[in-house]
């Protein structure tokens, strides 16, 4: 059963079409009949064919002189009063002559072509056009949202700045927009490690990497500031300390849309907080099993910390699989997976995207009726050129990147980050430019995953992280039942350097040796003594003096 009959044409003697042809394409997506009736279509035979088939919704579009559309329309108008059939009236044309013939007051809704395709799909949903008091039209909750916007990706992006007062103004501002689904609030670092011991705080730092907010008032006050526009949801990472404090405050402020944590990091290892790494793993573990209980979506942001060390993409893509494995053991039924493209910046976009591809096939490979998997991808931070414009062509060349494996949330990443914290124009704008991209993706393009050279690389990395993480599994079989979830495991793996990266600082108890090269556009482990990438099999051995014994073990 049809949601009804949608007519769509451009009228007089406008020939141009492409937007009433696009949204009778969505139009049918949704579940509705369409009728084309072309271009330069008389009003005349507009008023017919709503005669004789009685649509739901009427689209017309003029882009020519707007003197000469608003003629066409009051004609429209006049010859409309006999109709017995009254449809909702949709106009789009260039801003001019929207403009105009907004003056007529006779069109329920009135394209420009400044909107965005999420009000074409909003009104072909619920019938209704956004507005600044329908948050009944936005769904309060990740899954619910992905729902409302699939097959279009959920957008967010980061931000806090310096000033509170400046942060409150600015999440009023890009709500306001409408550009983005997710508004990510960057707290500083003296709000995730002393949000509840203040006095311990250093006011030299405050503001540094973000927003210092210091009570729930505050940032209750930051929700509110999103509640506008399209309401977008908001969301904050995990706090370095007293981890499960704060999550219940940022579920209880925020709504939190989901928690974001990393594994292995904000400890020791990074200098982000004064834990060691064992105890963050611990408390990692224990901050996603009580999101699991709460049914509140988590994402472990783990790989591409890898990444972003230098670690090979071995390591990255094992760690996908040990991230998401560990997310489901912890009772996480909604997970947030993310890729983050371009790193390093010097990777070959035809090998990124073979990385990618390697890393959800094992993470997807977990899936299942209680554990859903959401594709979340992101350009990397070293990638963006401190020069603006090259910055937003890069922004964009890496969003089209992206789109081949589908994403159903973009973290869009503020052009302006090789130079400065994101402000609300270059968030509103960096949104805007993906969406861009977004839209012309979705509209067909070739399908770079099915390149022979992409291919080979992702089954190489199967096999590669297959090895890695077989290798860990039979390492310490004798010591836990189930190594790769185990933080005591873990945390030895990385001491030894089974899992390494180059940035990692090697004193004291770590003693890990990774040196890595990025060769043919891939980063690879290197032998720097015979100048030279060697697979995971030569890399442990050298390492550990040990070999996978089980070499039939398999994890897909």
């Amino acid at each position: 059963m049809t949601k009804g009959i949608i007519i769509g044409c451009s009228m007089g003697n406008c020939v141009h079409v492409a937007g009433a042809a696009h949204f009778l394409n969505l139009a049918e997506d949704e579940g509705y009949e369409t009728l084309f009736l072309g271009p330069a279509v008389s009003v005349d035979d507009i008023i017919s064919s709503i005669e004789e088939n009685k649509p739901v919704m009427v689209t017309l579009g003029y882009r020519l002189t707007p003197e000469n559309g608003v003629k066409i329309v009051k004609e429209l108008i006049e010859k409309s009063k006999k109709l017995t059939h009254t449809p909702k009236w949709l106009f789009g044309g260039t801003p001019p002559v929207a403009e105009k013939v907004n003056e007529l007051g006779f069109f329920d809704v009135i394209f420009d072509g400044t909107d965005d395709i999420d009000d074409s799909i909003t009104l072909l949903r619920t019938g209704e056009m956004p507005s600044k008091s329908s948050s009944e039209l936005y769904a309060g909750d990740l899954v619910g949202r992905l729902a409302q916007k699939n097959p279009y990706p959920l957008l967010r992006h980061h931000f806090g700045l310096p000033s509170f007062d400046e942060t409150v103004k600015g999440v009023e501002e890009i709500a306001e927009s409408r550009v983005l689904d997710v508004i990510s609030l960057g707290i500083d670092q003296n709000t995730q490690q002393y949000y509840f011991h203040p006095e311990k705080r250093n006011k030299i730092y405050d503001g540094a990497g973000g927003v210092p907010v210091r009570n729930e008032a505050e940032f209750s006050k930051l929700k509110e500031a999103s509640q506008r526009g399209n309401f977008p949801l908001m969301r904050c990472y995990s706090g370095t300390a007293d981890v499960i404090k704060l999550a219940d405050v940022l579920t209880k402020t925020l709504a939190n849309a989901w928690c974001a944590v990393p594994l292995c990091w904000y400890n020791e290892l990074d200098g982000r907080g004064l834990r060691t790494l064992q105890n963050s793993m611990e408390e990692a573990a224990e901050l996603i099993a009580h999101h699991g209980k709460k049914n509140i979506p988590v994402e472990l942001n783990e790989p591409h910390h890898w990444g972003l060390r230098d670690a090979h993409d071995t390591i990255s893509v094992a760690m996908s699989y040990i991230s998401a494995l560990n997310a489901k053991k912890l009772g996480v039924k909604d997970y947030i997976s993310q890729y983050m493209f371009n790193v390093p910046n010097s990777l070959s976009f035809s090998m990124d995207l073979a990385k990618t591809l390697a890393q959800i096939k094992l993470t997807e490979s977990l899936a299942d009726s209680s554990f859903r998997v959401y594709r979340q991808t992101r350009a990397g931070l070293p990638f963006l050129s401190a020069d603006a414009a090259v910055a937003k062509g890069q922004l964009a060349a890496s969003t089209a990147l992206q789109m081949n494996v589908r994403p159903h949330i973009i973290h869009v990443v503020g052009y302006s980050e090789a130079l400065h914290a994101a402000t609300p124009n270059v968030v509103i704008e960096s949104s805007k430019i993906v969406r861009g991209v977004v839209r012309s993706a979705l509209s067909g393009a070739a399908d770079s995953t099915q390149d022979p050279s992409v291919k080979r690389r992702r089954d190489e990395l199967l096999k590669e992280a297959s090895y890695l993480i077989n290798f860990i599994k039979e390492e310490y079989s004798s010591i836990s039942q189930d190594p790769l979830c185990d933080p005591k495991a873990l945390t030895d793996c990385i001491k030894r350097g089974i899992l390494d990266a180059p940035h990692i600082v090697k004193k004291g108890e770590f003693k890990g040796n990774l040196q890595t090269r990025v060769r043919d556009g891939k980063n690879v482990a290197w032998d720097s003594e015979k100048q030279k990438a060697i697979d995971e099999k030569t890399r442990l051995e050298k390492l550990t003096g040990k070999a996978l014994q089980n070499t039939g073990a398999g994890i897909l």
